[in-house]
């Protein structure tokens, strides 16, 4: 054997990405989406805009995992949520996101432990034994996010403001192709 059937082999593309994910296990899924550098025009037929929200647009979801990509308009935010049990990886694809992790204190009452940035092609990743997350465009432009959660989530708690307690969220995609 020579030395290049050892190299793994780069991704070029979001289908060899979707092909890697499909063929590969949970334990391969953070070195498979740090593997793979995009640029913002590879998501353009997966892009929808709102200047009320950010949206989730639908990649693939199957029984193994799910590939979002959120469109963020400057200064779109995250409720602090958790994930539903599942494994969570954000890569940046256009733009600066702040991540800011949260746990509950021996009160019970939820202090930020970690503030991050995140900029383009870089990689976070979240579970629930970690605590909770909100992320926020901080860029002032448009930004896009690709998110890879093991397993798909339908349901996630997300922390509400004024009553101070977690509540059920069903989660749902603004687009699907």
């Amino acid at each position: 054997m020579n030395s290049s059937e050892h190299t793994p082999k780069v991704l070029q593309s979001l289908d060899e990405l979707i092909t890697a994910l499909t063929e590969g296990e949970r334990a391969t899924f953070s070195h498979i989406i740090n593997s793979i550098t995009f640029t913002p025009n590879t998501f353009d037929k997966y892009c929808s805009w709102s200047n009320e929200s950010y949206t989730r647009n639908c990649i693939i979801n199957n029984e193994d995992f799910e590939l979002i990509l959120i469109c963020w308009s400057e200064g779109h935010r995250t409720p602090i949520h958790d994930h539903g049990g599942e494994e969570c990886w954000v890569k940046v694809i256009d733009g600066n996101f702040r991540e800011v992790i949260y746990q509950k204190d021996e009160v019970g009452e939820l202090k930020a432990i970690k503030t991050t940035i995140s900029k383009p092609n870089e990689v976070t990743y979240m579970k629930d034994f970690m605590g909770y997350h909100s992320l926020e465009n901080i860029s002032n432009k448009r930004s896009m996010s690709l998110h890879l959660y093991a397993k798909p989530i339908r349901e996630c708690r997300a922390y509400d403001e004024n009553t101070k307690t977690f509540k059920s969220r069903f989660l749902s995609y603004n687009t699907t192709i």
